[in-house]
């Protein structure tokens, strides 16, 4: 098992009167796409942001790379090497695709060889590069945004849901280009209700339920244990093929 990257120990996260994160403890491996699974409001989001400081853990530690992360701002997270793309992808509607990627980088340039490879995993962006990003179809955008969160190298992704409402055929492609990406050993935090996805890109997987890790083991093993899946999710991966 490769070294932990990421870790969550017994993290709790209050918003407001609400009490949503009970203990959160999770393990990212390192070079690994670990997915994070469960029914609606579980606490996904709330674990992702509350691993970049977006809302503040109320107990508990968060490290990264050997650092404690927990108290941090999300810019000072971020310049870590963790790249976040939210569920809403926070484009520049009215700005170009190339102007969306240049606001990403550190230094307001491109470093040519990096663009490249990251264009090649969602040509379609080379060819809007300079077409207005609020044109673009859903997929595209989702694209963009994950494109966007690559174009500097990053240590780590943490990504939330980034096929809800695109078209079978788009998703496709969007597992085609996470594939590509894990090529490179990029560790990635993956929150995906779509468990087709889930079940061709996972290495490890942890399931949520009422705000705590219920499982965390190998994806394989959860994609071949029907009972496990109906159990820990309502539903078998068989009915997702």
């Amino acid at each position: 098992m490769p070294d932990a990257l990421l870790s969550l120990h017994g993290v709790h996260t209050h918003i407001g009167p609400y009490h949503i994160l009970h203990g959160v403890d999770l393990t990212v491996p390192e070079g690994q796409l670990t997915m994070l699974l469960g029914r609606n409001g579980a606490g996904k989001t709330t674990t992702l942001r509350t691993i970049m400081g977006l809302w503040r853990a109320s107990s508990g530690h968060i490290r990264f790379a050997g650092a404690d992360i927990t108290r941090m701002a999300t810019p000072d997270i971020a310049r870590l090497g963790i790249a976040y793309v939210p569920e809403a992808m926070a484009i520049f509607t009215q700005l170009t695709v190339r102007e969306n990627m240049l606001l990403a980088t550190h230094t307001g340039r491109f470093d040519a060889a990096r663009l490249e490879h990251v264009l090649a995993l969602f040509p379609v962006l080379k060819q809007k590069w300079h077409d207005a990003a609020g044109g673009l179809s859903g997929g595209q955008k989702q694209m963009l945004a994950i494109s966007r969160a690559m174009v500097e190298q990053r240590r780590m992704l943490v990504v939330d849901e980034p096929t809800k409402g695109l078209a079978p055929a788009v998703i496709e492609h969007l597992i085609a280009g996470f594939r590509e990406l894990k090529a490179t050993h990029t560790t990635i935090l993956l929150v995906e209700q779509n468990f087709h996805m889930a079940r061709s890109l996972g290495d490890g997987v942890a399931v949520m339920d009422d705000g705590v890790v219920v499982h965390a083991g190998d994806m394989a093993t959860l994609a071949a244990d029907e009972a496990l899946q109906s159990r820990l999710l309502g539903l078998s991966l068989a009915s997702h093929q």
